[in-house]
């Protein structure tokens, strides 16, 4: 068990929703023995500034910098070359931005990592936000069809174009999993434990089932930091997550 245990950490992110490097590096240090990657989203990049990567770093875990690029190709080349000298070991991107944007980030992280000597980061593309349900999804965005379908196709492009694998929701793990491989890394939020609330998230699983589905890495949240213990939940979660590993 120790082992799966071992195995469950390397794939749980902790999401730093919090405004201060401060904040920032205590919860790191608090859940460093029970997550191997901490997300640094909008928030906190954008009130503690790009340093707050480098002093997460230093606690010995690795960085999902989550700030989903989507604009033209040559901008978002540029945006993601100065992300992937912070030392990220994950960056994302827009799957909605079409082949182009997703090769030219792609290209611009991997030129830059080796410039540096530094491993090159995994580039992922976001498919459709777990805050979106089907209604959203149709009559609010002017999508058709189903999230499934867009989120599968979206998954393929990014493959296609080169990427490294996608963000989406655990309940399209499995038609990913299907169309794109073992090798394409899958990153899920809307993962909540039965004994979380799910908050904003709309389209959610256990961190159990998402694990089944065949997800690469489980993003958590407010089911850890928004309790009175971080550190108990978080240990709950991996106890979880191995018993299917």
């Amino acid at each position: 068990m120790e082992n799966k245990i071992q195995r469950a950490r390397e794939k749980l992110i902790v999401a730093l929703d919090v405004a201060s490097t401060e904040e920032a590096v205590a919860l790191t240090r608090q859940l460093a023995p029970y997550a191997g990657v901490f997300k640094v989203g909008m928030q906190l990049f954008y009130s503690a500034g790009p340093e707050v990567v480098r002093h997460i770093k230093e606690q010995g875990v690795k960085v999902f910098l989550d700030l989903k690029l989507h604009d033209i190709p040559n901008t978002v080349a540029q945006a993601a070359k100065a992300l992937a000298g912070l030392g990220a070991d994950i960056i994302n991107v827009h799957a909605a931005g079409g082949t182009a944007m997703l090769q030219a980030a792609a290209q611009a992280v991997r030129e830059r990592a080796a410039t540096l000597g530094l491993p090159a980061p995994l580039v992922i593309a976001v498919t459709v936000l777990t805050s979106i349900d089907q209604r959203t999804f149709n009559q609010e965005m002017g999508l058709t069809g189903e999230i499934e379908d867009r989120v599968k196709a979206w998954a393929l492009l990014t493959r296609d174009a080169g990427l490294d694998g996608v963000v989406a929701s655990p309940r399209e793990t499995s038609v990913i999993r299907q169309v794109c491989g073992e090798e394409f890394a899958i990153i899920t939020p809307g993962i909540r434990p039965a004994w979380s609330v799910s908050g904003d998230q709309k389209r959610i699983m256990t961190p159990a089932q998402a694990i089944s589905a065949g997800s690469t890495y489980l993003v958590v949240g407010r089911p850890i930091t928004g309790t009175d213990n971080p550190a108990v939940a978080a240990q709950k979660i991996l106890q979880e997550m191995a018993e299917v590993l």
